[in-house]
């Protein structure tokens, strides 16, 4: 397992970058620039991150290739299609966006058409588009596992792999994502070794936040720093463990530098 987050120190050029992540004491990031750079930058970077022994996390495609409107669904598509093959360059582990959303304006919210047949079908639809187009070898298109759309659930998950049937295919697990009643709260780490025991061969990128369950009706969950919620972490760095060591974890979501080097410390004091 790598670990990875936001770097706050300037990168340059190649040097400071392998630095920066470096300080932070991460052994996997994200390049710090995107398809705009030339080739000649490409290279240095991922030179400088072999020597170093830094592993390319993964690469975002945030969009919404199954939007209500067609024109912005075609936008999307194309979005993950250039952003798969970017990923694929740059040998990331993965390159990562959330199935989209049939919310006509919120991208990623909430809706009662998506955990429709047809929502399915939709998502195999286009999963497929995108990887076809690329046919990746080195990296693999994932969907971020969320609370209101597909998959929100190792079998979900499971299912869509079928489906979809490409080995450019994989997993992107985050667990808090998925939290999404009082009996996956208070039973994280039964609901995590289950994820692992279905998913592990396919999983190429995890994310790492915490989650608490408030008192206030109705239910009400909080994502939070790790260390400051329950999820079981211990569950979580045991199973990913047994996985691929190249495996990047990725700090998301805080607001400063001081928040994620407490996660940080937070995790790493479990794995020692």
């Amino acid at each position: 397992m790598r670990l990875s987050g936001p770097l706050y120190a300037p990168t340059p050029d190649a040097a400071s970058w392998v630095m920066a992540v470096k300080n932070a004491g991460y052994s996997a990031a994200n390049l710090p620039f995107g398809r705009e750079a030339d080739d000649r930058t490409v290279q240095e970077y991922l030179d400088a991150a072999l020597a170093a022994d830094i592993v390319v996390a993964e690469v975002g495609a945030w969009s919404n290739p199954i939007d209500p409107d067609p024109e912005k669904a075609k936008r999307a598509l194309v979005h993950c299609q250039q952003s798969l093959a970017w990923a694929e360059k740059t040998g990331a582990r993965c390159c990562v966006n959330i199935a989209g959303s049939r919310n006509p304006q919120k991208w990623d919210g909430p809706h009662p058409d998506n955990f429709s047949t047809d929502t399915f079908d939709l998502i195999v639809q286009t999963t497929r588009e995108i990887i076809d187009a690329v046919k990746p070898g080195r990296t693999k298109y994932t969907l971020e596992t969320m609370p209101w759309i597909f998959p929100s659930s190792p079998d979900e998950y499971l299912a869509l792999i079928r489906a979809i049937d490409r080995e450019g295919f994989g997993v992107h697990l985050d667990p808090v994502n998925m939290i999404n009643c009082p009996e996956r709260a208070y039973r994280s780490g039964d609901f995590i070794r289950d994820c692992f025991a279905k998913l592990g061969p396919y999983i190429r990128s995890c994310h790492a936040k915490d989650i608490i369950l408030r008192e206030n009706l109705t239910v009400h969950l909080d994502e939070c720093r790790p260390g400051l919620g329950t999820l079981d972490y211990r569950a979580f760095l045991d199973e990913l463990a047994k996985l691929d060591p190249d495996i990047s974890l990725g700090l998301e979501h805080l607001e400063t530098e001081s928040e994620y080097n407490a996660a940080a410390n937070y995790i790493r004091g479990l794995m020692k």
